[in-house]
């Protein structure tokens, strides 16, 4: 699949009317990584200090404003659909509306996982809430782990789902730098719940969310497709951090900053199951997303991770050894666009970056705060999962009164509609030798389905 046809594809994907909608702008500037030209343009502009992108499974990126929305963002137009502003939430400082993720299963557990701060009767607190996407909208909050302390600074606080179907959520030491080696807090840690919000029977302390302790404010969570995970936390005014992250170790604050270099430290990390940093930043960068790199697309960051800061405005490429235990190198680039916060990674390899420039601690110029795309302009999208003669066709997507299916050859006569919750809605069937079926889906309501012919499935949205 060319570039072009994969713009034209997700131009398709808009499930609802959009605001503010406008075409991709030029390109801003280049650079190289090795021989490949990477291109910067501008995504979307006039955001609100955006905290969070997630690459959704409708191919379209979801996003986080600090203030309480919650938008999709249409990676070929820009145009940013709202699906709900939470009321409830509290911005103080860096406090707000943080981290999301969707569930892996979206098609048939249409759940979305926010980090927020709230107030409950004059205190600020933070909470996990799990909302439902149906209609082309979220709602349904459900609090699934709530009155952390909190203040408006170091409340965290990032989430990814790991694939055992558990939830990893990390916390700020809310300027109680003890309690980030009490492990009875919530606060200085890494967590790791079920998706109902239930403690995992496999958890490092029986009966605890605590998964690690010992951080002040980790500000990114990702994973490689290996199964390592790694987290970047803010320093004091030294020592940002990179970690890599191992279930049960403590990570040393307020006790150690950094390395274990110091004397005192040298006790601390070798009494208390202490994990070095991979790497170290002193002046501090205010160090913020993070995402792994898997694609060929830029061949120079391929199985490296990307970290954003925002003191430091910049991109940072950290390239990991085999073994993905070290940091042999780190090499800066994306200067110029003040503080960077938020990044997420299309599958076609594209990089999508969200500035953080009208946060309080920014100079905003005109079309702050946006999201940046970074892409290899000439690389040429292939199918990688299956052959196009062995995957299930849909078209168009998303639909609203007919649907047309191409099966491969030698698959199952069966067709199954799904809803969100795992509903059968819709059967049908392929006559005997028939290769394409056109469908009346007119009475299916606006929302996100799964269309299964045997072994095979394709999501389809409903407009």
């Amino acid at each position: 699949m060319n570039r072009i046809h994969s713009l034209l594809t997700a131009a398709l994907l808009l499930a609802a009317v959009p605001v503010a909608a406008q075409s991709p702008l030029p390109i801003v500037t280049s650079f190289p990584v090795g021989t490949t030209t990477v291109t910067v343009s501008a995504l979307a502009n006039n955001l609100v200090v955006p905290w969070e992108l997630v690459w959704g499974p409708d191919n379209f990126i979801w996003m986080t404003e600090r203030g309480g929305r919650i938008s999709r963002i249409n990676p070929a137009t820009g145009a940013v659909t709202p699906l709900i502003t939470l009321a409830d939430v509290a911005t103080s400082s860096e406090g707000g509306l943080l981290g999301m993720v969707l569930h892996p299963d979206f098609a048939t557990a249409p759940y979305v996982y926010v980090v927020y701060n709230y107030t409950e009767n004059g205190v600020y607190l933070e909470k996990l809430v799990r909302l439902t996407y149906a209609n082309g909208t979220l709602g349904a909050p459900l609090v699934l782990l709530g009155s952390i302390p909190a203040t408006s600074t170091h409340s965290g606080s990032r989430l990814l789902i790991l694939p055992d179907r558990t939830l990893l959520m990390s916390t700020g030491d809310a300027q109680q730098q003890s309690q980030a080696q009490n492990p009875a807090s919530l606060n200085g840690k890494i967590l790791r719940l079920n998706l109902d919000g239930t403690v995992p029977a496999n958890n490092p302390t029986p009966g605890s969310l605590v998964y690690t302790l010992g951080h002040r404010n980790p500000q990114g969570l990702a994973r490689s497709p290996a199964g390592r995970l790694y987290s970047s936390e803010h320093g004091p005014n030294n020592d940002d951090e990179l970690n890599l992250i191992e279930p049960g170790r403590n990570y040393g604050w307020p006790n150690v900053e950094g390395l274990c270099d110091l004397p005192a430290e040298q006790a601390f990390c070798s009494q208390n199951n202490v994990r070095e940093p991979l790497t170290t930043w002193t002046p501090t960068l205010g160090v913020a997303g993070l995402a792994y790199y898997s694609s060929p697309a830029i061949p120079g960051w391929q199985n490296h991770l990307l970290l954003l800061s925002l003191k430091g405005s910049r991109l940072t490429d950290l390239a990991l050894n085999a073994a993905g235990d070290a940091i042999p190198a780190r090499t800066d680039y994306v200067t110029g666009f003040g503080r960077l916060r938020a990044i997420c990674v299309s599958p076609q390899g594209r990089v999508y970056v969200a500035t953080s420039n009208r946060d309080g601690r920014g100079n905003p110029n005109v079309p702050d705060d946006r999201i940046l795309v970074l892409e290899n302009r000439d690389f040429v999208v292939t199918a990688t999962t299956a052959p196009a003669a062995a995957r299930l066709r849909l078209w168009p997507n998303p639909a609203r009164y007919t649907l047309t299916l191409e099966r491969p050859a030698l698959a199952a006569d069966a067709v199954s509609i799904s809803d969100a919750l795992g509903r059968r809605v819709q059967t049908s069937r392929f006559a005997a030798g028939q290769m394409q079926l056109t469908l009346s889906i007119e009475r299916l309501k606006p929302g996100v389905y799964l269309v299964q012919n045997g072994s095979r499935s394709q999501r389809l949205v409903v407009e």
